[in-house]
């Protein structure tokens, strides 16, 4: 159906508009996307796994293992082995990480709060389509199909 296919043009556009944005505002100040929401992740969750910290930010394991290992040569994340699984590496902020998510933040600060402002009342429903759709195409597990768009 044509709706079907210009709400996904949209919905496409819309995350790349925003993508952009962020990009800018963080390369202004050093950063990048990436390491932003590794960030982000790691200060909200504490420590993660790399297959967590992976599917979060959506990278494979040879692109994230690379962007970890220099956010661990520039004192943003930590190493450490998991108390609870001794064989299992967690990913941690450091506190020098912290202080750069803090002015990450800021940079985005604008770009975050116009989409705040756009969205309004709608933010929650708006989030909630959103899982919604993320959940029914997610990636198929343990033989289920995948849905086709």
């Amino acid at each position: 159906m044509r709706t079907d296919d210009e709400s996904l043009r949209l919905l496409s556009l819309v995350e790349r508009t925003l993508t952009q944005r962020l990009e800018e505002a963080l390369r202004s100040v050093g950063a990048s996307l990436d390491q932003w929401r590794i960030l982000r992740l790691l200060v909200d969750r504490g420590g993660c796994p790399m297959n967590v910290v992976a599917d979060h930010v959506l990278l494979l394991a040879p692109k994230l293992s690379k962007l970890v290992d220099r956010m661990v040569a520039a004192n943003l994340v930590l190493r450490r082995r998991d108390d609870e699984d001794r064989r299992r590496v967690l990913i941690v902020a450091s506190e020098r990480g912290r202080r750069a998510l803090a002015d990450w933040e800021d940079a985005t600060a604008d770009i975050r709060r116009q989409y705040r402002d756009l969205l309004g009342p709608d933010a929650e429903q708006f989030e909630a389509v959103l899982r919604r759709l993320q959940d029914g195409i997610a990636p198929a597990r343990d033989g289920e199909q995948p849905v086709d768009l």
